[in-house]
């Protein structure tokens, strides 16, 4: 795909941008656990980190958004990179803004619901990762997409059905929590699924973006 010049700058950039969604969504979920296992210090760790790994995937983004510009790199492809680069974004930015939102609300979750919580978020959590090998091998081997992406779809598909269920539970079979409290737990359950979601549709765009280069 990038036979030009700043071809090996530009691949670099791309991956090292991927790596830190990688590496985003993994302290993602290291800072649910945390939060549920009462770990306040690591998870503030936690919160750090994801920040720091936005900032810096935010500008890595804008470096290849400004080579793709400037140097009028792949003019053809071009709007389907900024696409993807956006979805991809989209991921570590949802992971940030969601597990602040942990830490701003601070939400009361019953004990009894911490393995479902803590499962929910490994689901979400590997929809994401499932998609980021897709998405490398869009740059590289648009052929071999198709059948990175199956994984992904199949744990968004496992992360909606704990969702409900999680949901279910919590207004059907939890009389003693306030209703407050419920609508709370349904709120947090869908941050942690919106992720998952979000994965979803990176990899309908990696799909579709995938067939157009292979036509």
């Amino acid at each position: 795909m990038f036979s030009f010049r700043h071809a090996n700058s530009s691949i670099q950039l791309i991956d090292g941008f991927i790596d830190h969604i990688d590496k985003g969504i993994i302290i993602f979920k290291e800072g649910v656990f945390n939060y549920l296992d009462g770990n306040n210090s690591s998870f503030l760790d936690n919160l750090r980190t994801l920040s720091s790994l936005e900032t810096e995937a935010d500008i890595i983004r804008r470096k290849v958004e400004n080579i793709l510009y400037t140097q009028s790199l792949m003019p053809q492809l071009r709007g389907d990179i900024m696409r993807l680069l956006e979805e991809l974004d989209n991921l570590i930015d949802l992971a940030k803004k969601n597990l602040y939102q942990f830490d701003v609300e601070i939400p009361f979750i019953p004990g009894e619901l911490h393995q479902d919580m803590k499962k929910l978020t490994e689901l979400a959590v590997a929809a994401c990762e499932s998609v980021l090998p897709a998405a490398r091998s869009y740059f590289r081997e648009p052929d071999k997409v198709k059948e990175k992406l199956h994984r992904a779809y199949l744990f968004e598909k496992e992360a909606d059905k704990l969702a409900d269920s999680i949901k279910r539970r919590v207004f059907r079979d939890m009389p003693n929590l306030k209703l407050s409290e419920k609508f709370h737990l349904r709120y947090f359950t869908l941050h942690i699924e919106t992720i998952s979601d979000a994965a979803e549709k990176a990899a309908d765009l990696i799909g579709i973006i995938a067939i157009k280069r292979n036509i």
